[in-house]
């Protein structure tokens, strides 16, 4: 095995919360699960403070996962990305126009199709409503994680995120409101806006005011507030999934397989979607440390937005927020594989 995917290189890139997420979020599941039947009262308290459909402390969850991630993101990286056109095309086409798309298709199929017998019917929508959720947020902060284990081009990761940040703001609301009106669930779109404003437009506008102040004092500065936060988003989302299984409990333990079956069309879109990102950049001729990063850009998802939008949009006993949360229980298992996979094909690509 070439020493660049020697099994030790994940661990020593990936922080202790990054890399036992699955474990933290099975822990929560089962935490969430054991508390909302033993104690159900603060749960039916915290989920009544909402304010405009805006459940108050999920909100303030939200932001502290997305702001520390956001924090990353410089909007300058948008001026270069003429430098690696090619794999910004690829990556762009992947994550607007195939992939929220395909993943729809994968739920109608899945959910509505083959699963839907052993699913409740009262839900079955909801699961859709979720996954599409889920594939038309491109993830902003696990890629940089995901391009450095590929030995990714770094430039051209910042420059991608930005990019995609910048799209988001305008076309998460459209093509998710568009994809469930394809699929016959009822669009709620004042709680869709308001979502977009809250956790888009908000985080993205305070974290790059802070990423200002803190730079204004030198690039230490900026480091060691992001040292010092890195804990803090992965913290607020398993505090999230404590509250969102407190009130899924009685679901999961009545329908035991039903994470399983919404994970089918979540792992099968991760590798069709890299797969293509990949196999596309090569056809293009963008050189592997481009291809790496876009397709790994092109398989993962902001998870903690599509959460929060679920919550909102739907409620926290909801199929759809439930199937936002399989994603994030099947996030780092199946996006290390695809490390390892363009890793170990490395010489392969070269040949084109």
């Amino acid at each position: 095995m070439p020493e660049a995917i020697a099994p030790a290189r994940p661990s020593a890139a990936l922080g202790v919360f990054e890399r036992y997420l699955t474990l933290w979020v099975a822990l929560c599941i089962v935490a969430g699960i054991a508390l909302g039947s033993i104690v159900p009262a603060p749960f039916q308290m915290l989920g009544a403070m909402t304010v405009a459909n805006v459940n108050v402390p999920v909100a303030v969850l939200i932001w502290l996962m997305i702001v520390p991630m956001l924090l990353r993101v410089d909007f300058g990286a948008i001026g270069t990305v003429a430098r690696h056109w090619r794999g910004i095309m690829v990556t762009l086409v992947i994550n607007w126009l195939i992939k929220p798309f395909s993943m729809a298709l994968l739920g109608w199929l899945f959910i509505r199709g083959l699963f839907h017998p052993f699913l409740p019917a009262d839900q079955i929508d909801s699961y859709i409503a979720g996954l599409i959720l889920l594939a038309a947020a491109p993830c902003t902060a696990m890629v940089f994680v995901w391009s450095n284990l590929s030995d990714g081009d770094p430039n051209f990761t910042l420059s991608q995120v930005a990019l995609n940040d910048a799209i988001m703001i305008v076309a998460f609301a459209p093509i998710v409101g568009l994809l469930l009106g394809l699929s016959a669930i009822t669009v709620p779109w004042n709680t869709l806006f308001l979502s977009v404003v809250l956790y888009i437009v908000i985080p993205l506008v305070a974290a790059q005011v802070w990423r200002r102040v803190l730079l204004a004092g030198g690039e230490a500065a900026l480091a060691s507030v992001l040292h010092a936060l890195q804990p803090v988003s992965l913290v607020a989302l398993l505090a999230t999934l404590v509250l969102l299984f407190g009130f899924q409990g009685q679901q999961i333990l009545t329908q035991p397989l039903v994470i399983l079956m919404l994970a089918v069309p979540i792992v099968i879109q991760v590798y069709l979607n890299a797969g293509l990102a990949y196999v596309f950049n090569r056809a293009c001729g963008s050189p592997h440390n481009v291809a790496a990063p876009s397709a790994l850009i092109g398989a993962s998802n902001f998870f903690e937005l599509a959460v929060a939008a679920a919550i909102s949009l739907f409620g926290f006993h909801s199929g759809a927020a439930l199937a936002t949360v399989v994603g994030v229980l099947v996030e780092v298992p199946v996006m290390l594989s695809v490390v390892r996979i363009v890793m170990a094909t490395r010489g392969w690509y070269a040949r084109a």
